[in-house]
């Protein structure tokens, strides 16, 4: 199952994305890709929030590791301290968000990791885990539960652009595999019709969720631990 997590900006996806990997990392359901939290501090300015906080970037926390990297820089931020490159691909595309070409490039090579080791981990003749569910072997073992994959977020760049991280979304296109019968796309409702038709024959079974309780519940059914 392909879950497309949308919503407004900034009502909190990424939290309720963290508290997700930790609540199935306690079922032993293992979670790779990437998480996008932002870099938050307190403001008064013309920037700040309804609470009194600014966003200055985005950091891209790579999973299972943890390792944590800078991501984006706000584009006037960027520009007022000279590291706006203008041949950059975020440049290219008019991003509000000036994303390094490195800082892409190093969360591809992160996917390509996740990749091999996926490649290297599926078994010769694999079952879908579906199958697999159904002879009732497995199906409550949370020490060999699916994984869930996850791209946080997709953006202009992969799917209108065809760059930005590359890697991830060819790893999507190989869609369910036994190794990650699931994944999870954080994506912008104005790309989600978009996003759907790129993604429609690798992964016929989708759903649309928000960051709710709702949301979680499907997951974790998914996953096959109820709410």
């Amino acid at each position: 199952m392909l879950f497309l997590l949308t919503g407004e900006v900034q009502i909190g996806k990424t939290r309720w994305l963290e508290s997700l990997v930790a609540e199935l990392g306690a079922f032993g359901v293992p979670c790779a890709g990437v998480l996008a939290p932002g870099q938050w501090v307190p403001s008064t300015g013309p920037h700040a929030d309804a609470n009194g906080f600014e966003k200055l970037g985005i950091d891209n926390v790579l999973l299972p590791s943890g390792e944590r990297i800078p991501f984006a820089r706000r584009g006037d931020l960027a520009r007022a301290d000279g590291t706006f490159d203008e041949e950059s691909q975020a440049a290219k595309a008019e991003l509000a968000w000036h994303i390094d070409d490195a800082a892409i490039d190093r969360v591809n090579a992160h996917f390509d990791e996740i990749t091999a080791h996926a490649s290297a981990a599926a078994p010769v003749g694999a079952k879908p885990h579906s199958e697999r569910s159904a002879e009732g072997a497995e199906s409550k073992d949370p020490s060999r539960a699916p994984g869930l994959l996850i791209v946080d977020e997709l953006g202009r760049l992969e799917i209108w652009r065809g760059g930005g991280l590359t890697s991830a979304m060819a790893l999507l296109a190989q869609g369910p595999t036994p190794v990650f019968p699931h994944a999870l796309a954080v994506v912008r409702d104005y790309l989600l019709d978009d996003t759907e038709a790129l993604l429609a024959e690798a992964w016929p079974d989708r759903c649309r969720i928000s960051p709710d309780d709702t949301g979680r519940a499907v997951i974790l059914s998914a996953c096959e631990f109820g709410a």
